[in-house]
């Protein structure tokens, strides 16, 4: 009798350890932080990317396809709150929106996600048809980029959040300098007389294309600045993200494949 206790005891406690998860509590209350918009925007910036790679959790918990996490922040009632873990790896959670929460909070997830699913849709698909020159005359196209990693900066000089990172992605340029297959190019609304004068105050590392709106919004449909691609080897979109942290990560994450 004995015995068998202890195997049934055994077997409870290894299916417990073994069934445990890598994450647990919320790292912030989520119905503290609706409390008022600065606050939960403070958070918001920091703590979620919703670019980068994360496991994504409904209401109870229960692991989700990334693109219905995204939908269900676009078009429903919810916030993402990232839950506490002990490995590297983001855990996302959907939890409900207080009612009587400030509505500005809605109204920023759902732009943030909408803008997020569609990026996260354009992931393994080809680049569209490129074939332009940048400032110095030099051609920039699908067929010169074959064979290559690609990074695209999609900005503009009257563009404040795509100035501040021209430090951070002058780094990456730098740290990627002996990588002959890692290619660093962006893509600017302005004129080449706008930009040769901007650029002189406020140095960008990449290779430089100008007059490039239509492009963006007609070719590429982007309705957010800064957009970063990074597009692998095969010519496919690998990752599109809007800030400087998400994009150092998968850059990484791609320059090792």
């Amino acid at each position: 009798m004995k015995k068998s206790i202890t195997i049934i005891l055994t077997f409870l406690i290894f299916t417990y350890c073994s069934g445990q998860t890598k994450y647990g509590n919320p790292e912030v209350d989520p119905i503290q932080i609706q409390k008022d918009y600065s606050s939960w925007w403070a958070y918001q910036t920091k703590n979620i990317m919703l670019s980068r790679d994360f496991v994504a959790l409904d209401s109870l918990s229960k692991e989700i396809p990334k693109d219905f996490f995204l939908d269900q922040l676009a078009n429903g009632s919810n916030i993402p709150i990232r839950l506490q873990s002990d490995d590297s790896i983001y855990y996302y959670k959907l939890f409900k929106i207080e009612p009587n929460s400030d509505t500005s909070i809605k109204a920023t997830i759902n732009q943030e996600a909408f803008d997020a699913y569609k990026n996260f849709k354009m992931e393994n698909t080809p680049f569209p048809k490129f074939s332009f020159k940048d400032l110095k005359g030099i051609l920039v196209s699908n067929e010169t980029m074959k064979g290559k990693i690609v990074v695209i900066k999609c900005w503009y000089i009257h563009c404040a959040a795509c100035i501040k990172e021209f430090p951070d992605v002058n780094y990456l340029v730098e740290k990627y300098k002996n990588r002959e297959d890692i290619l660093f190019v962006s893509l600017a609304e302005d004129t080449p007389e706008q930009l040769k004068i901007f650029l002189k105050r406020k140095p960008l590392s990449y290779s430089v294309i100008p007059n490039m709106k239509i492009y963006m919004n007609e070719t590429l449909q982007l309705n957010a600045f800064p957009t970063h691609f990074i597009i692998n080897k095969d010519g496919l979109i690998a990752k599109v993200v809007n800030n400087y942290e998400s994009l150092e990560v998968a850059l990484e994450k791609e320059s090792k494949l």
